[in-house]
């Protein structure tokens, strides 16, 4: 039988990473703007971080520049941007900001076959590398990962990084460090399931996820450094992500459970604090060593407590209790049915996270 297999993988041509890189957008653009104008897609706060230098430098360079400030990452704005996009003929985009602002420039030019470049403003979570985006769907309020752009490149300066508050920093190793249940998840749906698996792809997520858990004691409020440490292995696992051609090596049960919180009752936490709580319990279903993980998170002085972000008790079992159906055809420790609430409630407890 002929051997016709075949895989196509795209990642980022250029990577910027460190102190003062920012002024690298001209180069950038100028290499990859074929035609067309360039839309920076950022908001109020994000804009005044780092938009308008992006902007100042873009017009210096006599480039045709439009900026769409926009907000959370759900269907309407992302239809909103793309009308834009189109009216002004945009031949690039540039998402500058924290995860909502990028997953809506990378959805969009996914969709509108444009360049995308990445310029974070804070390492909160994976998304800035990766050709993933989460948006949140208008039927049922349901947020879910969807095929976009890989950054054609990335531009992470860790001078504008260190400004964001140190939550984001935490929340950002926490998302990277949850890689670990992800790829557990990954390997038990190939055993169970024969679902496609990449060693390679599960390589790299998982050092990177290990390289946060070992250096947990140098991520820390203020330093650059810590910035250019957790940045890097976000970088390595949005690279895993584009090996793998999914979200595997990053996505599992733990986001599983990040993603039913956000549907039912988010309370103050984000996308990595959310995370992190679910790394914890579904290392627990798995009979890891969830207590590593645990002791990384308390020296980065993030709370894996689903009360100290203002959860109830209940809605967090519930959200445990049900996660699997978030995504039915991503087969997880989670199973294929709903976990009985008095397990959730058990798990939950024995792991402090109520």
């Amino acid at each position: 039988m002929e051997f016709e297999k075949f895989k196509t993988m795209h990642f980022p041509r250029d990577v910027y990473v460190g102190h003062g890189v920012l002024p690298n957008i001209v180069p950038v653009v100028n290499n990859y703007l074929k035609s067309g104008s360039i839309v920076i897609v950022t908001g109020n706060i994000t804009y005044d971080l780092a938009g308008k230098e992006v902007e100042n430098l873009l017009k210096g360079d006599r480039k045709e520049v439009f900026v769409f400030k926009t907000d959370k990452a759900n269907e309407a704005n992302l239809n909103e941007l793309e009308g834009f996009a189109r009216e002004v003929h945009a031949g690039m985009l540039i998402g500058v900001g924290g995860g909502t602002k990028i997953d809506l420039a990378k959805k969009a030019s996914f969709d509108l076959l444009v360049p995308f470049v990445s310029i974070p403003t804070s390492p909160s979570h994976d998304g800035i590398a990766s050709p993933r985006a989460s948006i949140r769907r208008q039927k049922d309020n349901c947020t879910l990962s969807q095929s976009a752009s890989m950054p054609i490149a990335i531009i992470a300066d860790t001078t504008i990084l260190a400004k964001a508050p140190y939550r984001y920093l935490r929340a950002g190793a926490a998302d990277v460090i949850s890689n670990l249940t992800a790829i557990l998840d990954w390997k038990l749906a190939n055993r169970l399931h024969g679902e496609e698996f990449s060693s390679s792809a599960a390589a790299i997520s998982e050092y990177a996820a290990r390289e946060l858990l070992e250096k947990s004691h140098m991520i820390l409020e203020g330093v650059e450094e810590s910035v250019w440490l957790v940045t890097k292995q976000i970088l390595a696992s949005g690279t895993a992500m584009a090996i793998a051609g999914s979200s595997r090596p990053a996505s599992g049960s733990e986001h599983l459970l990040a993603h039913a919180l956000e549907m039912s009752n988010p309370g103050t936490s984000i996308h990595g604090e959310q995370c992190a709580m679910g790394s914890v319990v579904s290392m627990f279903l798995h009979g890891g060593d969830w207590g590593s993980i645990l002791d990384a998170y308390s020296k980065m002085r993030l709370s894996v407590r689903a009360r100290d972000y203002n959860i109830p008790d209940s809605v967090i079992i519930k959200a445990l209790s049900t996660a699997h159906s978030i995504r039915p055809e991503r087969y997880t420790i989670l199973g294929e049915k709903d976990i009985s609430l008095n397990a959730a409630e058990k798990a939950l407890e024995i792991t402090g996270i109520i």
